[in-house]
């Protein structure tokens, strides 16, 4: 029996990762409260003792030996203890073997409780700082079923036996449609610990996807050569990404595209044909302005009134509806990434 639960514990860290420690201790509290409120033992000090090496396991209840016992839960006298152990002297411990059938079904299924939570609570925490350590981070899921009443995706996260996570409905990509056994990439928003355990946060519409998926494929960007200064997004429909080079001999935009376009349509592909514009970021907010409005072009841009956060931006009359965008897009995506207020206007409106 003593065997098959070291054992049972050596196979429990093999299998869910909890230290072989961990969860001795937690038995040891476990049915050490159990003990304290079994009829028998009530009110002694008792304790566990497990020798892993030898496999064994008992129940004892300690007393120190004293001259004169003033608690005697927690005292013996030296005469009383050497009638146990011949070997005893003052200041040392009795430990009395408490017999296993006098361990009542009761503190049995206490201790057995303590138990199974404390392997609950360590798998939480080995779940909340592995994701921990993912925070911003992308992950590739394998789609395991989607929740019809809601439309909420639940993934399977490959190499990761931790249990499924679930993608909203709301984090999803509109324009991309979901299916079962579909290997989808997400990024990872928020880890945090709660009173039902870990809470991981996945999306596919959030703007870091981008920024990952562009760190994976351009390995400037990985290195810090070209940086991403900044990603406006409309998940599913388009998104503009402001980047600058570190390395003067190393074009920015140029990097990010790839030989023929094939690291940006690499991402491209990933996100479902969504469409990317890469425009070069400037500390002038009118260039950036400028730059941000492409594949417009732009005569001019201006600050005006007092907020230095708001500009107007003159364009041909053949190229305002392009640099506004179907339905505001274009325009709305620009003020995003730039942080300004833009007010676009056509060169023939302020004759």
């Amino acid at each position: 029996m003593n065997a098959e639960f070291f054992d049972a514990i050596v196979q429990i860290e093999k299998e869910k990762g909890i230290p072989r420690e961990y969860m001795y201790d937690k038995i040891s509290q476990a049915v050490t409260a159990a003990l304290r409120h079994d009829p028998t033992v009530e009110g002694e000090n008792v304790s566990l003792e497990l020798d892993e090496k030898a496999k064994t396991m008992r129940m004892v209840v300690c007393k120190n030996v004293v001259d004169e016992v003033e608690d005697e839960h927690q005292q013996i006298t030296l005469e009383d203890a050497r009638a146990i152990d011949t070997t005893l002297n003052y200041g040392d411990v009795l430990r009395i073997p408490v017999a296993t059938k006098d361990f009542g079904r009761i503190a049995a299924q206490t201790a057995k409780q303590v138990i199974i939570q404390g392997i609950r609570e360590a798998e939480r925490g080995i779940i909340f700082q592995h994701y921990t350590s993912k925070e911003h981070e992308i992950l590739t899921g394998v789609v395991m079923r989607i929740d019809s009443r809601n439309g909420n995706a639940f993934l399977h996260v490959v190499g990761d036996e931790s249990g499924e996570l679930m993608l909203p409905l709301a984090e999803q990509v509109k324009s991309a449609t979901l299916r079962e056994g579909q290997h989808v990439t997400v990024y990872v928003v928020d880890v945090r610990n709660s009173f039902r355990g870990p809470q991981i946060f996945i999306s596919r519409s959030n703007a870091g996807l981008v920024k990952r998926l562009f760190e994976l494929e351009v390995p400037e960007v990985r290195d810090g050569i070209v940086e991403i200064c900044g990603i406006s997004r409309e998940a599913g429909s388009r998104t503009k990404m402001a980047v600058r080079s570190n390395d003067p001999d190393v074009d920015a935009i140029g990097a990010c595209v790839g030989n023929r376009g094939a690291r940006v349509n690499s991402v491209v592909a990933e996100l479902g044909g969504e469409k990317i514009d890469i425009v070069p970021y400037s500390d002038d907010d009118a260039e950036f302005v400028k730059a941000a409005l492409l594949p417009a072009q732009v005569i001019s841009v201006e600050i005006i009134g007092e907020d230095p956060k708001a500009c107007r931006a003159i364009v041909p009359d053949d190229q305002l509806s392009l640099a506004i965008g179907k339905d505001g897009q274009n325009a709305r995506l620009a003020a995003r990434l730039t942080e300004v207020k833009i007010d676009i206007k056509s060169e023939s409106s302020l004759l």
